[in-house]
């Protein structure tokens, strides 16, 4: 069959192309915005890809068309889809019917963290022998790809996203996936420009619990009231805690603060069985954010099966996400990280774990204002602050956003600079940066390539010997 999918260099859609690949398919499809990880990727599983949308991307005319969310009325490819009477599909609906049944879905949830933990436990649940599939809005290191069939009586892990699922089915993807285990890692408000609040997110969430059967599992974060008013709206299914609450079955104690090293505590006491058990993890990664997604993905491989201490030993091999706290170079001591953070939240959390394993350098914070919610400036209010653990900000003004940053500079607890060219910013870099400096770049977009333009300028002015 041919699978032509719209939309396909999104994480989510380009990773629904290499499914559709390896289950046979001749797979085509089509973008506005083809950059890397993911256009690399599909380029090396052999994927022909469009730039641009036009009815001529049709021909030859596939045999069904996946729309993705971000593709609306009015778009020309989409336009042609329909009035051709192309058999079409929503990309979650896709995957449901195709790959998901018979499978054990494990679908992880929440505002934050989902990409991360998702590749944590692909790792955890491969480094036992089991073979997950899988299908994350990332590149895990460890795996190389976005999404694999994996053994076909394996576990398949799959990034709940509650983002809605296509301009014709407005409800959330993940109420496509009917897991049998679901991890709700957190939940804040997000998505400004589908939802009109929190509540109405709340609600979507509870849709996704409705799905869970009885015999699966709910890892739900404790501290999280958001998920605390979910579950209050109806649970069917056996409920397991995770986080820093003394009465948690599963919970961590720090034992480095930047969270490089913490310890898990297993405890549950019931009337079927007693269970008493910890073990230290060591690894790469830094903040208590990060170990809270680890301890939601050993909660979820031990109700797989694995054994507390091999999947523990098996955190010090994995190698965080593309775009995850992803080191892209160093030069002269100076190094360059990649972060996908893009909300208040999450921006403040990745910059407070690269604070505390940076105790010689600096931290200097670049952010491009770039997600949907922060074009509509809803959370703009909560930025400035979120840059508190950084030692100076770059805020970098992006096309298309309707409201200034300029009052961030005002708010800004650390030194804060605004540019709205990327060479004035790469520039302005390389003349504050030094040696030990770390610079983390968070933007959930492209950026205009400028972690390689920063590495670049940096060996000519270290070369040079300017800086």
């Amino acid at each position: 069959m041919h699978l032509h999918i719209l939309g396909i260099c999104g994480t989510f859609m380009g990773s629904l192309a290499l499914l559709a690949r390896e289950l046979g398919h001749t797979v085509s499809g089509s973008d506005a915005n083809v950059y890397p990880p993911m256009s690399t990727q599909l380029e090396e599983a052999g994927i022909a890809l469009s730039e641009g949308y036009s009815a001529g991307n049709l021909a030859p005319r596939p045999d069904r068309v996946v729309i993705g969310n971000a593709l609306s009325r009015g778009n020309p490819e989409v336009e042609a889809v329909l009035n051709e009477g192309l058999p079409y599909v929503s990309g979650p609906q896709w995957l449901a019917e195709e790959v998901l049944p018979g499978r054990r879905v494990i679908a992880v949830a929440g505002t934050h963290g989902k990409t991360t933990t998702a590749s944590l436990l692909a790792w955890l649940l491969e480094s036992a022998g089991l073979a997950p599939g899988f299908l994350i809005g990332g590149v895990p290191r460890n795996f190389g790809i976005s999404a694999r069939l994996g053994a076909h009586d394996a576990p398949f892990v799959v990034e709940a996203d509650e983002y809605d699922t296509a301009f014709f089915d407005k409800r959330s993807k993940f109420v496509h996936y009917r897991p049998e285990i679901a991890i709700l890692g957190n939940l804040e408000f997000d998505h400004a420009d589908i939802f009109d609040d929190l509540a109405a997110i709340e609600r979507q969430f509870h849709h996704l619990v409705r799905t869970v059967p009885g015999r699966g599992r709910l890892l739900v974060a404790d501290a999280e009231p958001a998920l605390d008013r979910v579950l209050e709206m109806g649970a069917w299914t056996p409920v397991v805690r995770f986080g820093d609450a003394i009465d948690s079955p599963w919970r961590l104690a720090l034992e480095r603060e930047d969270a490089s090293r913490f310890r898990v505590i297993h405890e549950c006491h019931g009337e079927q069985s007693e269970v008493n058990e910890d073990a230290v993890v060591d690894w790469a990664l830094t903040g208590a954010h990060n170990a809270r997604n680890a301890l939601a993905a050993l909660a979820a491989a031990s109700a797989c099966g694995v054994d507390l201490p091999r999947a523990a030993a098996a955190l010090s091999r994995f190698a965080t996400p593309r775009r995850r706290q992803e080191l892209r170079g160093e030069v002269a001591g100076i190094e360059v990280i990649d972060d996908f953070a893009h909300h208040p939240t999450a921006i403040a959390a990745t910059l407070q774990g690269l604070r505390a394993a940076t105790p010689r350098g600096r931290l200097l914070a670049v952010i491009e204002p770039r997600s949907n919610t922060m074009r509509l400036g809803t959370l703009r209010d909560r930025l400035a602050a979120s840059v508190g653990a950084a030692d100076a900000a770059y805020w970098f003004q992006p096309p298309g956003l309707d409201w200034s940053l300029t009052p961030l500079l005002e708010a800004s607890p650390v030194p804060a600079r605004l540019l709205d060219d990327l060479d004035a910013l790469v520039a302005a870099l390389v003349a504050e940066a030094r040696p030990l400096d770390r610079i983390v770049v968070m933007s959930n977009g492209g950026f205009g390539g400028i972690h390689d333009k920063l590495l670049a300028a940096l060996e000519v002015a270290h070369a040079d010997g300017t800086s």
